[in-house]
């Protein structure tokens, strides 16, 4: 019923919050890990983060490790990233999709799930 896609993102101070929450189709939740890309100008797309909802299992790149924490909520059936002490290397476009497995977040395993959601981090 609801649209697929990404919510949560703004303009932040440098080292403040946003926690970011995606909606992934409904049908096979639990069947595959999802996980969170970011685009920023001029870089390739970069994997964040990945969480299987079904064992909890989580996978973060080192650029993000230890600020920014995934889960997921199987009953509403989303997956939400609280990122925290920001940077301005965080300004980005955020997205989520699904991934081949928790050991192969790095790139999604289809298309994103919306048209993403902008996080902006000052200086």
């Amino acid at each position: 019923e609801v649209q697929p896609g990404e919510s949560g993102g703004g303009l932040v101070q440098t080292g403040g919050s946003l926690r970011l929450s995606c909606t992934p189709s409904r049908i096979g939740f639990r069947d595959y890990t999802i996980g969170w890309f970011r685009q920023a100008p001029g870089k390739e797309d970069e994997g964040i983060s990945c969480i299987n909802p079904s064992d909890g299992a989580t996978w973060y790149a080192e650029s993000v490790k230890g600020r920014f924490i995934i889960s997921s909520d199987n009953v509403k059936k989303t997956v939400d990233l609280q990122m925290n002490r920001l940077e301005p290397e965080d300004t980005a476009v955020y997205f989520c999709a699904k991934t081949l497995s928790i050991s192969h977040c790095q790139d999604p395993f289809g298309d994103y799930w919306g048209q993403g959601t902008q996080v902006t981090v000052s200086s």
